[in-house]
């Protein structure tokens, strides 16, 4: 079974239905659409939700249509996204990173 982690907050707003899909800069899983995924808090190991994956798009951040933010938190500028992506994968972030959309419904 697939697994993608998440920090607590954003766990929290899945389980509660505000967000229904992940950003993923380095997809080493190959996800697809119809896979089941088990989501698990980062820090802790703990599964928190099972999902079917419904949509997948590979674009770039700089390339973000106002319809891949659905489902998806805000952030405040460009700049904190690229910080945020940064600390989530150690790496430089920028409006050319690819990024893969992911859309997905609780089972």
């Amino acid at each position: 079974m697939k697994t993608l982690k998440f920090r607590k907050h954003l766990a929290e707003l899945i389980k509660i239905g505000k967000k229904s899909a992940t950003w993923r800069l380095f997809d080493d899983k190959n996800l697809s659409v119809g896979d089941e995924v088990n989501f698990v808090v980062w820090k802790t190991g703990e599964e928190f939700a099972h999902v079917k994956i419904t949509f997948v798009k590979e674009t770039s951040l700089g390339n973000l249509m106002e319809e891949d933010w659905e489902g998806h938190e805000r952030f405040d500028s460009d700049y904190v996204m690229y910080k945020t992506y940064e600390k989530y994968y150690n790496c430089s972030v920028d409006a050319d990173s690819p990024v893969k959309i992911i859309k997905f419904e609780l089972l």
